[in-house]
């Protein structure tokens, strides 16, 4: 079992972080200006078809590493084995209806309960790292908290995307609909530059925490 385990939370680094970086890829060329309506329309296409796979991809992680911690001497008592278990099934949903349902009663609601639910989820992330350093739970394998801090602020960068994001997406709507003026294409720019920082803070985290993973500093 420690053998799958490993072998799908490398698969979920690899495809959450190479999806990632096709999805911001070629939203550079939907916010194109220079190029024709179907260009844009086409590559809009693209990064809506990839965006699933480094949503998925994080939904999973968690509880795929909290299983795996298991493995380096972090023992979880049953509600919370059972909550890391439970976190991912329920995620994915999430994720994957508000993808392919996104135009739905379901899929706008659960739209509204993203960003608590993410930020809920920081919370609980953080706290649970401190309090397990203070009570010395986390004393064989430190490292593992340390990545769950990376984590952590990886879903900051998530909450941070989601609020400058807006712009943009209101620009690939106008595109879908082939109508975009300057203003909405200066604005579609302008989005995409803000939101740079926390991609790039994404990919940054996500190395980070292969280095942890590989390196075990403390353990």
């Amino acid at each position: 079992m420690q053998e799958l385990l490993l072998i799908l939370h490398l698969f979920l680094f690899c495809y959450w972080l190479g999806g990632d970086i096709g999805v911001f890829y070629s939203s550079g060329f939907a916010a194109d200006a220079s190029l024709g309506i179907e260009a844009r329309m086409t590559a809009a296409k693209i990064m809506l078809a990839l965006d699933i796979v480094p949503r998925v991809c994080a939904a999973l992680m968690l509880t795929v590493g909290g299983l795996l911690s298991e493995y380096s001497g972090i023992s979880h008592p049953a509600w919370q084995l059972a909550a890391i278990i439970a976190l991912a099934p329920l995620w994915a949903g999430m994720e994957l209806i508000m993808h392919f349902k996104h135009d739905t009663p379901l899929g706008q609601g659960l739209a509204k309960f993203d960003n608590p639910f993410k930020i809920a989820l920081m919370v609980v992330c953080v706290v649970s790292v401190f309090w397990s350093f203070s009570t010395g739970h986390l004393a064989a394998a430190p490292w593992v908290g340390y990545k769950i801090l990376v984590f952590a602020f990886i879903i900051f960068c998530s909450l941070m995307i989601n609020k400058t994001v807006g712009p943009y997406i209101a620009g690939i709507q106008k595109i879908a609909a082939g109508q975009i003026n300057d203003a909405e294409n200066i604005a579609m720019a302008v989005s995409l530059r803000q939101v740079k920082w926390a991609v790039v803070g994404i990919w940054a985290g996500l190395a980070l925490a292969a280095i942890l993973g590989v390196l075990k500093p403390g353990g």
